[in-house]
């Protein structure tokens, strides 16, 4: 009975699978996105989730550690200069399965493995949303702005063209009131004329 054994052995050696699980998370750290089965996918997620953790602190004990496990300089060096510092604040989960359907020739179940933060697909599409939404939200912020500084200035334009009039209606009857009889005859031989 095999209760209590979690780890897949893949119908592989130990050393065979060490070795597979190692290839192909120096793959996945490199290309940040790789094609395999389910189950592959499933254990080399089992495996590389821990090296990512470790890759968060940058120091010679961690570097060690993370490449006794991949043996592939370029893989450490790339998960702890590019990896590391995108996923510095993810508290875990730094992969993704994604199941692609059956293999045609003998319909194993496939699977994509990928990095979280590292899906340009998911990542920019949600962070294009929120400028977006930033963005209209500052636009119409500054054409409000600009509409009511403009309704502001035409209100204030016939204000002063209503109190224009107001003022000269205020000052003819200044002027009528003295010269009543005299704009009263005015008016009256302008009318004639006309």
């Amino acid at each position: 009975m095999r209760h209590g054994k979690k780890i897949n052995h893949l119908g592989r050696t130990a050393s065979h699978r060490n070795a597979m699980l190692s290839n192909m998370a120096s793959s996945l750290i490199t290309h940040k996105r790789i094609n395999t089965t389910v189950a592959k996918a499933k254990s080399l997620q089992r495996y590389i989730e821990p090296l990512i953790t470790k890759s968060k602190t940058d120091d010679t004990n961690n570097r060690r550690i993370v490449f006794r496990y991949l043996q592939d300089k370029e893989a450490v060096a790339e998960l702890f200069r590019e990896v590391a510092p995108k996923i510095a604040d993810r508290p875990g989960g730094y992969t993704r399965i994604i199941k692609t359907g059956f293999r045609q020739g003998d319909g194993a179940d496939m699977a994509m493995i990928e990095l979280v933060d590292f899906n340009e697909l998911y990542t920019t599409a949600k962070r294009e949303k929120k400028t977006r939404r930033s963005r209209r939200g500052t636009s119409k912020k500054e054409e409000t702005p600009v509409a009511e500084v403009e309704t502001k200035e035409e209100v204030v334009e016939e204000v002063k063209a209503e109190e224009t009039p107001t003022e000269e209606s205020v000052d003819e009857p200044k002027a009528e009131t003295p010269e009543t009889p005299e704009a009263s005859a005015d008016e009256g031989t302008e009318e004639k004329k006309d």
